[in-house]
């Protein structure tokens, strides 16, 4: 009986899961870093991402700058400068450089915690466009905040599991 019980549980499990995926992917997207945005001014189309997605203060990050026309497709050129601001001051900038292809990237390091803005200057006829981009650093309570979303899920878990399985046990005896 147990047996028995234990495959039914298993294959509705199963059966929920197939059914509730579908509904839960319609958006999917192969840019989904946490950490990237992207802005269209003009002609052009900007994308910025962090690796990893959420940069740690005082270690090296990897800051993936992309851009596109209206059609999606990579420029073959463009020149491009960063002025870098925490609490509306700037903080640091990269001079404008000429990039070939449509993708650049770049280490950076944060010196603190909290939202940095990136004001990125892509020159288009010899003018800047610039477009604003918020850039998050990782905040020592992330951790936490996981830690406890994570016990609560399971704690749920628990719970429901130590309710319901008991009489679901009892009405499969005979």
């Amino acid at each position: 009986m147990n047996k028995e019980l234990v495959q039914i549980v298993l294959t509705r499990s199963v059966l929920f899961v197939l059914l509730i995926t579908p509904i839960m992917v319609q958006n999917a997207s192969a840019h989904s870093l946490l950490n990237s945005a992207e802005s269209t001014i003009g002609d052009n189309r900007v994308q910025i991402a962090t690796d990893p997605e959420i940069p740690t203060v005082n270690e090296k990050a990897r800051i993936l700058m992309h851009v596109t026309d209206l059609d999606l497709r990579d420029v073959k050129r463009f020149t491009m400068g960063i002025k870098i601001f925490y609490d509306d001051v700037q903080v640091d900038a990269i001079e404008p450089q000429s990039i070939e292809g449509g993708f650049w990237s770049f280490e950076y390091v944060f010196k603190r915690h909290g939202n940095h803005v990136f004001r990125v200057d892509l020159y288009t006829d010899g003018r800047p466009v610039t477009h604003t981009f918020n850039v998050s650093t990782h905040n020592p309570f992330g951790y936490i905040f996981i830690y406890v979303i994570a016990s609560g899920a399971i704690g749920m878990a628990v719970l429901v599991a130590y309710i319901y399985l008991p009489k679901k046990l009892k009405k499969s005896r005979p």
